[in-house]
């Protein structure tokens, strides 16, 4: 992905040291800008976007051979493919990609829909674990991006507005819909991902319930849900919501 978006990130914004001199490199043509860091979000999410939809159809196409519940894995796989849909069509209102980076997401695409639909029917858990390590790298980006921001070096973000489909998709008040607060949700919604993605490759794929719509017999207990409130980043272990 690196190679595709002509990417290498600036080391001082990489240790939040802001007050260092400007980096020699800065000025060489792989320097990043507003641009190419939504050419980069718009790559990162037309491959985010194939993960999710391929484990619920496979498990959709299991349940009906076995005629039996999928235990509500289905529908949280799907609703994270269209949410990371929603991130690439929020960043298409801001930026339209060339022929070139048509022709790598087709491409990217096609590889990466087969190996995964391969892999799931192989190792659902893998797959999840990967996917988790995955969507790591997508909260690493858009944590570099907000540093950026912060840091002065993308100007045309400073009072950009956030487009009005993702003002309406994550209901975003008034006063809060800047760029940088776009990234924001945009970054919270990976980590949610990381978070179940990582949860479901500790679990028995066969038998185990969907433990992000479960519920719980102590709700006062920390568990899994929709929300961000009892985040992790490593994911739940099967004898914490089993």
């Amino acid at each position: 992905m690196d190679t595709a978006t002509f990417y290498r990130h600036d080391k001082a914004v990489v240790k939040a040291v802001q007050d260092d001199p400007k980096p020699a490199n800065q000025q060489a043509w792989f320097a990043m800008n507003e641009r190419k860091w939504l050419i980069r979000f718009v790559f990162l999410e037309s491959v985010a976007g194939v993960p999710g939809m391929v484990a619920g159809m496979l498990r959709h196409l299991h349940s009906l051979r076995r005629m039996k519940r999928d235990n509500g894995w289905i529908e949280t796989l799907l609703e994270e493919a269209y949410n990371e849909r929603m991130h690439l069509l929020t960043f298409l209102k801001m930026a339209s990609p060339g022929p070139f980076m048509r022709l790598m997401i087709l491409g990217a695409q096609g590889v990466f829909f087969n190996g995964m639909f391969l892999s799931y029917l192989v190792s659902p858990r893998t797959c999840h674990r990967f996917v988790g390590y995955l969507e790591e790298q997508a909260v690493l980006t858009y944590t570099l991006a907000i540093a950026d921001i912060d840091a002065g070096k993308l100007p045309k973000w400073k009072n950009l507005e956030a487009p009005e489909i993702a003002v309406r998709y994550w209901n975003m008040p008034e006063g809060k819909r800047s760029m940088r607060d776009l990234l924001l949700y945009i970054r919270a919604d990976e980590a949610k991902h990381r978070e179940v993605n990582h949860t479901l490759g500790n679990l028995d794929q066969k038998a185990d319930p969907n433990p992000f719509v479960s519920e719980y017999k102590d709700p006062a207990k920390p568990h899994p849900s929709k929300g961000i409130e009892n985040l992790r980043s490593v994911g739940w272990e099967r004898q914490e919501v089993i």
